[in-house]
């Protein structure tokens, strides 16, 4: 297979599409801007919102101005044939550690070149938005080779969101002893919304982010505080609630946040503040700023509506007791994972990169003292559903998409 490498030069207007075999014609690259970037441009979005009439709560809580990158980056398709990736992470060597929603890992070399499947997972309910989901590294990977997971478990009646451990062989084609560590439960006969981020916070303790499941008679579990669903959870490596969690009357120890719809995004910024992506319904797509012991409103509040159009809690998007998103879109982008950068591109740095699925594309966030100040839309031309991304330690993003296919974003 032929990668393709797509040469963006921002500064000038060109994009250039051959083989990475081939002679490349690059521009001197202007000075590279900081990381604050002046918004002087219109949104990208150009689209009627479902519901006009839904005012923000405070300026600049949607289509805020849109910025431009000067920096000259390159777009490259490393692979085009992983099967149903969900998540990528890297490891320490530069490899990548990919998701196959049908229940194994793919180990991939640094160039997308090789791909090695590793097994001996649990099986996983791979119907519909379930199977293998997301994936992360023991923060002492290093020295025990352990590997964090979720994924969608059958059980008699139904699924739910199971999170599971394993150590990944020697020869790195098993994952040994394997273990689950946590259940989401109630088990529900479905096939949505399972939600089923992880992150690891500075003190090695996993977050873990739940769907309600979709369905309307599941919804009120995003309100209720005696299940899982529709939460964001807070776990140590064994599955036991993390210390320091809140301790609300009603809630289950292990539960952080509550109030999610299907947080498909979850990452920690440079301060180690924990933020989420979660898909509204037809418009109200939010990042959400993930606080102790708050309530993020899903099913009472959001700028969105029923598929069918009708208006959710008569068109209610603010309620005391509930935290409003720091952003939101409508009409939808359907946003999956999402990760804060940390490459060589100046401008992009602690940029929020989100991957969108039916807005087939990655959107860049400027965040500025936990708000908003600009959007950009990248990889636009790749026409692709965007299913992960990742900000990787040799400075580079990548993504995967619905598609198979495995991309690299590098600075030229």
């Amino acid at each position: 297979m032929k990668s393709l490498l797509v040469q963006v030069l921002p500064f000038c207007g060109i994009v250039i599409l051959n083989s990475c075999s081939g002679n490349n014609t690059t521009a001197t690259a202007p000075q590279e801007p900081s990381a604050t970037v002046n918004t002087t441009l219109a949104n990208p979005e150009t689209a009627a919102p479902n519901s006009p009439e839904y005012q923000p709560a405070f300026a600049g809580q949607t289509r805020i101005k849109g910025v431009k990158t000067s920096t000259p980056y390159q777009v490259e398709i490393l692979n085009t044939d992983l099967n149903k990736p969900w998540a990528i992470v890297d490891l320490p060597d530069g490899r990548l550690l990919i998701t196959a929603k049908s229940g194994y890992f793919n180990i991939v070399s640094a160039d997308g070149r090789n791909v090695s499947k590793v097994e001996g997972l649990p099986k996983v309910d791979d119907k519909g938005q379930g199977g293998l989901l997301d994936v992360a590294l023991d923060p002492d990977f290093a020295s025990n080779r352990m590997i964090y997971w979720s994924y969608s478990e059958h059980m008699s009646g139904g699924n739910h969101t199971a999170v599971a451990k394993g150590k990944l062989s020697a020869d790195e084609k098993m994952i040994e002893n394997p273990v689950v560590i946590f259940r989401a439960t109630p088990s529900y006969d479905g096939d949505k919304h399972f939600g089923s981020r992880l992150a690891f916070d500075k003190d090695g303790h996993l977050f873990v982010s739940t769907g309600e499941r979709s369905d309307m008679e599941m919804r009120p579990y995003a309100q209720r505080q005696d299940g899982y669903l529709g939460k964001i959870l807070k776990i140590t490596k064994d599955g036991k609630p993390a210390p320091g969690n809140p301790t609300l009357a009603g809630w289950k120890p292990e539960i952080y946040a509550t109030g999610i719809r299907n947080p498909q995004g979850m990452a920690i910024d440079e301060k180690g503040q924990l933020w989420d992506a979660e898909m509204g319904p037809r418009g109200g797509d939010e990042i959400n700023f993930i606080q102790a012991g708050k309530n993020y409103g899903w099913g009472d509040v959001t700028y969105g509506i029923e598929y069918s159009g009708k208006k959710i809690n008569n068109g209610t998007t603010q309620k005391a007791g509930t935290e409003q998103p720091v952003y939101y879109w409508d009409p939808s982008i359907s946003m999956s994972g999402i990760d804060f950068y940390k490459g060589n591109i100046g401008e992009w740095k602690n940029n929020m990169m989100i991957a969108c699925l039916s807005g087939k594309k990655i959107i860049r966030l400027v965040i500025e003292n936990n708000k908003v100040v600009g959007e950009e839309w990248l990889l636009t031309d790749q026409n692709d559903r965007i299913r992960d991304v990742l900000s990787a330690k040799n400075g580079h993003l990548y993504a995967v998409s619905d598609s198979g296919k495995l991309y690299r974003v590098a600075k030229n």
